[in-house]
C-alpha cells in the first residue's frame, strides 16, 4: 500500500522521521513524497557559527549548519531518526544570507545580476546524536542581467513572502524569472536533495524498498 504520509496525519511517533526545521519547501517536500514526519524547530544560532566558518566553502559551511540543527534536536528525541538540513547561496566567493529588510533584498538581487548563483543543499540523518548520513548537492543558477525597475516590480510582488529565502527567490513562484539557466535538481533548488535523501529513508529501514 502506498504511503500517503504527512506533517498532521496519524503515525506512530516512535517511528516517524523527525525534521529538525519549521520550512515549510523541505515540509512541502516530505509530505509530497510520502515520507512519515513531525517538524521540530532548533534554537541552533546560526549566525554564530557562521561567523566561525570565515574562508570555510558555502558546501562545507551548509553541511555544518545542517549537522548543529539535527544534533540539537537529537538530544530530546532519543532513539528516533533526526533530519537536519541547510541551504546556502554562494555568489562569486561571497555568501548570502537570508535578506534582513527589502533594501538588503534589493541589494542582494543587484549583486546577483549577471552572475552565476551556486545554491549548496545538504541534509544529514542522525540518531542519538550520531550522523547515519549526510549528503550536500550544488545548483548552479545563472541570473541573468536585472534592471532596477525590474527588481523593484519584483520584490513589490514577492516580498516580504522571499524575506525566508536564501537567494531572494521561490522558484516555483516570480522567482523563475530571475534566471536564464539552471543546472541541478529541481529539489536542490527548493532546499534539500530529495532523491538522496529518500534513498538513505529506504536504506535505513524507513521507507519500503
Amino acid at each position: 500500500m502506498a504511503l500517503q504520509a504527512a506533517e498532521g496525519m496519524h503515525f506512530d511517533g516512535e517511528d516517524m522521521l523527525i525534521l529538525a526545521s519549521q520550512s515549510a519547501s523541505r515540509k512541502a517536500m516530505l509530505g509530497a513524497g510520502g515520507v512519515p514526519f513531525e517538524a521540530r524547530g532548533s534554537d541552533v544560532d546560526e549566525a554564530e557559527i557562521k561567523r566561525e566558518l570565515i574562508g570555510v566553502p558555502g558546501s562545507e559551511i551548509a553541511m555544518i549548519l545542517a549537522e548543529a540543527k539535527a544534533l540539537a534536536v537529537s538530544v530530546g528525541a532519543p532513539g528516533r531518526l533526526v533530519l537536519g538540513g541547510d541551504s546556502l547561496v554562494e555568489v562569486c566567493g561571497r555568501t548570502f544570507d537570508k535578506p534582513a529588510t527589502r533594501e538588503d533584498a534589493a541589494r542582494h538581487l543587484a549583486f546577483f545580476s549577471g552572475q552565476t548563483m551556486h545554491l549548496h543543499s545538504a541534509a544529514i540523518l542522525v540518531r542519538d546524536g550520531v550522523p547515519v548520513w549526510r549528503h550536500v548537492e550544488t545548483a548552479k543558477l545563472r541570473v541573468r542581467s536585472l534592471s532596477s525597475d525590474f527588481i523593484e516590480g519584483y520584490l513589490s510582488q514577492e516580498w516580504p513572502a522571499v524575506s525566508s529565502c536564501v537567494g531572494v527567490f521561490r522558484i516555483e513562484a516570480l522567482g523563475v524569472q530571475l534566471f536564464e539557466h539552471i543546472e541541478g535538481s529541481h529539489f536542490t533548488v527548493l532546499g534539500m536533495p530529495l532523491l538522496a535523501l529518500l534513498g538513505a529513508l529506504r536504506a535505513q529501514g524507513e521507507l519500503p524498498a
